[in-house]
């Protein structure tokens, strides 16, 4: 069954590996003989429904966790059973291309309105005359 992204944008599953692993950090003598940490490894370079700007976004917001060849490597070791991490590792996942999906706004340069600058003015004069005043020697030099 297909992971669900938007739509009708959804991820194969040939393109997902999940893998039973060894969780690091506390967990007394059963940390050594359970796997509970879940290793996701998705191919997004194979994922061809994504479309060129999302992949560039997807690249930026995988950040270290994408090698060079395309492949993201997601871990997942925040709770104490299997299922809860394989559930945690897949909405990573699925977090993570949503938000590349999503395009950034465009920037509309803009200009200060006429009355923001005379207001910026008459704030500079103000605060010029109050350091003339704390002058030493006369005011009105």
């Amino acid at each position: 069954m297909a992971l669900e992204i938007a739509g009708s944008l959804a991820i194969p599953d040939e393109l997902i590996a999940l893998r039973n692993v060894r969780a690091s950090g506390p967990g007394g003598q059963n940390v050594n003989k359970v796997s509970n940490a879940v290793e996701l490894r998705f191919d997004s370079a194979a994922w061809g429904a994504l479309p060129e700007g999302a992949r560039v976004r997807l690249r930026r917001i995988a950040g270290r966790r994408m090698t060079g060849a395309g492949l993201i490597v997601i871990d997942a070791q925040r709770f104490r059973s299997l299922e809860q991490n394989r559930a945690d590792a897949l909405e990573r996942l699925v977090t993570m291309v949503r938000a590349a999906l999503v395009a950034p706004k465009p920037r509309r340069p803009t200009r200060p309105t006429r009355a923001s600058k005379e207001r910026r003015l008459a704030s500079k004069a103000r605060d010029a005359k109050t350091k003339k005043l704390r002058r030493s020697g006369h005011p009105d030099d």
